[in-house]
């Protein structure tokens, strides 16, 4: 099929824009992604009726199928969702959820408490973004709404650890992936002052956003600073609790949100041993499946290199597995009858389908977004007459836009890096880090606000919140973030100097605190 060009047309960014938009505006996720891949469609068939459907078909059938095979990761994650919600389901029936929720109770002695055990599990368990969003919110998710937390307060909190704890760290998947494309740049400008871990390494005190995002998840949890519909939605979290609190007094039964029936007899080793599990398995099928591609190129086992070529959808698939399975072992050891756990099973499944639907929109209309070059297009905007002092910002700013507009920071990734290495290379080579800095930090801001992104919707899911509550709520946080990371890179462009450049964005977080804890007392 013949599809229009739009790499140097402004058109190309309408599609992203109508969905993005709709999706703030009318708060349905659903029908504006649709509306914006239907929109999309038109463009790139000249409004051809019939071409638009075909082409409609194709890329919905490119989201299960590619290649005449199955598309491994986009199953493999829909997989991880469906095996997760069975094993969440799995672990409230056991009673493992509730107990663990007691000893919490015994232990964390207020909300500021419970919303720290997130962010503390967020920061710690930083191996891949999906696995720590639904695996943070399963286990914090019983605590975080044992003391009235919103579920939105807790997405936020899942959203803001994991891409920035993944992207500051090099063993993680986002790290290989990184590692991989500056080490072809350093390569082709010949730059061999560091390896690329080296220059990883160099380029973490220059992310500002992702450090700053991980200091604001904390100064928003010890300062409470509820701003926005994130107070309203904190607020409607303590009135449930306390709702909640005056039922349990007056002994009406209370089951999971989804129904399933919760064991008298659980213990907190009923929820810890099948999470612990997973994140073990998932760990060492990471290395594994790494260490076979290593194997097949015949090139020596390394940490770094298996993380570097591992395949993630595979690793949480069996991760995945081994958790259901002890949680399957655990619910028959209490002798619950099949009959129940069947039920649990189910409804656990069932509990992802929304995620799953929402996951299959997000992609269809990022193969769209693909088609229609916007990446391409908003790229070819940093071309020109620019100052080289301001590079740093510019390329932050764009590489948001882009993120936010594809839905992918990773994509992002692949399309900036080169660019900004190229400029720099042909410029000013003292200013490759920085503009390498501010790529990875733009694309990661994007994603982070972006309705469509696959990791923003994976914390919904992780939290169970509504989608679009998730998005309008961190959007004030994200944002401010973006602004404190701006100045940042303008003080690194004009600069040079690291400790100047963080100094600068300390003094503005520091502001930025005392405007949203003004705003949170009104």
């Amino acid at each position: 099929m013949t599809l229009v060009d739009f790499t140097t047309s402004s058109l190309s960014v309408l599609p992203a824009l109508i969905a993005l938009g709709l999706a703030i505006i009318t708060r349905r996720v659903l029908i504006s992604l649709g509306l914006g891949i239907i929109f999309g469609a038109l463009l790139l068939t000249d409004f051809s009726l019939l071409e638009s459907g075909k082409y409609i078909f194709n890329t919905v059938k490119g989201v299960v199928i590619e290649d005449g095979g199955i598309n491994s990761w986009n199953m493999s994650i829909v997989a991880f969702l469906v095996l997760l919600g069975m094993m969440t389901a799995l672990l409230t029936l056991s009673g493992g959820t509730r107990a663990f929720a007691d000893w919490a109770l015994e232990h964390i002695k207020d909300k500021r408490g419970a919303s720290y055990l997130a962010a503390f599990l967020g920061v710690f368990i930083f191996i891949d973004d999906y696995f720590n969003s639904l695996a943070v919110g399963s286990i914090s998710r019983p605590v975080t709404d044992r003391f009235g937390v919103s579920r939105s307060k807790l997405a936020y909190i899942l959203d803001s650890t994991a891409a920035p704890m993944c992207i500051l760290m090099p063993v993680s998947s986002w790290g290989a992936y990184i590692m991989t494309i500056i080490g072809g740049i350093l390569l082709s400008h010949g730059i061999a002052d560091y390896s690329a871990l080296g220059a990883y390494v160099r380029l973490i005190p220059m992310n500002f956003y992702a450090l700053f995002t991980l200091l604001m998840v904390f100064a928003v949890i010890w300062f409470k600073l509820d701003i926005g519909l994130m107070k309203e939605h904190e607020t409607k979290a303590e009135a449930r609790l306390n709702k909640s609190k005056q039922e349990e007094e007056e002994h009406v039964d209370l089951h999971d949100e989804f129904g399933v029936e919760e064991s008298e007899h659980g213990k907190v080793s009923d929820l810890i041993f099948p999470i612990t599990s997973l994140i073990l398995a998932t760990l060492f099928f990471m290395l594994y499946t790494g260490n076979q591609a290593l194997s097949s190129s015949e090139l020596p086992f390394s940490v770094l290199g298996a993380f570097e070529n591992t395949d993630v959808g595979k690793s949480l698939c069996y991760g995945a597995l081994v958790g259901l399975a002890l949680s399957l072992f655990i619910v028959f050891k209490q002798k619950l009858a099949p009959k129940l756990i069947g039920k649990a099973l189910w409804i656990g499944a069932r509990s992802m389908f929304g995620a799953i639907i929402i996951l299959f929109f997000a992609w269809s209309i990022g193969s769209v977004i693909g088609d229609m070059k916007t990446g391409a297009y908003l790229s070819s905007l940093v071309q020109g007459n620019i100052g080289l002092h301001w590079l740093p910002v510019i390329l932050f700013v764009l590489s948001g836009l882009m993120a936010f507009s594809t839905g992918t920071s990773w994509g992002t990734f692949g399309i900036m890096l080169p660019i900004a290495g190229d400029m720099a290379a042909a410029s000013d080579i003292s200013l490759m880090l920085p503009v390498l800095s501010a790529v990875l930090a733009g694309s990661v801001f994007g994603d982070h606000c972006s309705p469509i992104s696959d990791t923003t919707i994976l914390s919904s899911t992780g939290a169970r919140c509504k989608h679009i509550d998730h998005v309008a709520t961190q959007l004030p946080y994200a944002l401010s973030m973006a602004a404190v990371s701006s100045v940042g890179f303008v003080v690194l462009g004009f600069s040079g100097s690291v400790l100047m450049s963080l100094a600068a964005s300390l003094a503005a977080f520091s502001v930025v605190i005392v405007i949203m804890k003004m705003l949170s007392k009104r």
